[in-house]
């Protein structure tokens, strides 16, 4: 999400290099957001956390559109945006770890996911200048984690469980109740996990035609 905004912002603005514009002010505010929401919900206070959490999640696409009717575009913007993203989705899979509201795995899953992708696309533009645009799944995918987060985090209301398993790490297909939420999150993992798949074979196909094209000249 926050990276197709990226690259739609360098093909059609110029990039400035000021940093107290207005758009970096507000991702600024929502990069404090997350810690605080972070400390909120491990001191037990579920619905400012949630309202924090969720209002920082909702504006994602406010900076950059600022950004570009401002015509203010700025490098520091540029990284500064998609890393309020990633410290958003740390502090919400952290933070629901800590509180024991979910497993371990999915933590594993989210991070790892968001890591590999990270590396790949900065070695993949740093040397051989090959970006990999985001597709809608790939948005819908975040969204849905931010919104099953969301839900986790308030906690309410809660859910019977499908009771199709005893496991204690799948919660939702167990007994015991739990938020809304989760499903939310196990939509949004196969889809990320899906996309990922995607993004693999298109920076495959795009490496091997960048190599070509290098030998060839």
């Amino acid at each position: 999400m926050a990276e197709e905004k990226q690259q739609e912002t360098q093909a059609a603005e110029e990039v400035t290099d000021k940093v107290l514009t207005a758009a970096n002010v507000i991702s600024f505010i929502r990069l404090c957001m997350a810690p605080v929401a972070l400390g909120l919900l491990l001191s037990g206070q579920d619905i400012a956390a949630t309202v924090l959490f969720a209002v920082s999640a909702a504006t994602d696409f406010v900076d950059g559109q600022v950004a570009r009717r401002t015509h203010t575009v700025s490098k520091v913007g540029q990284l500064l945006d998609p890393a309020v993203d990633r410290l958003l989705m740390i502090c919400g899979v952290v933070g629901l770890l800590a509180i024991g509201r979910l497993p371990v795995w999915i933590v594993v899953v989210v991070l790892a996911r968001d890591v590999f992708l990270l590396v790949m696309g900065a070695w993949l533009l740093r040397e051989h200048g090959i970006r990999v645009p985001v597709v809608y799944p790939g948005k819908v995918a975040t969204t849905l984690l931010f919104v099953g987060f969301a839900g986790m985090m308030l906690n309410m209301p809660q859910i019977s469980g499908l009771g199709i398993c005893d496991f204690a790490w799948l919660p939702g297909f167990n007994s015991v109740s739990c938020s809304w939420g989760i499903w939310c999150i196990y939509i949004g993992l196969c889809l990320a996990l899906g996309t990922t798949v995607y993004y693999v074979l298109v920076a495959h196909r795009k490496l091997k035609e960048a190599l070509a094209a290098k030998n060839n000249g």
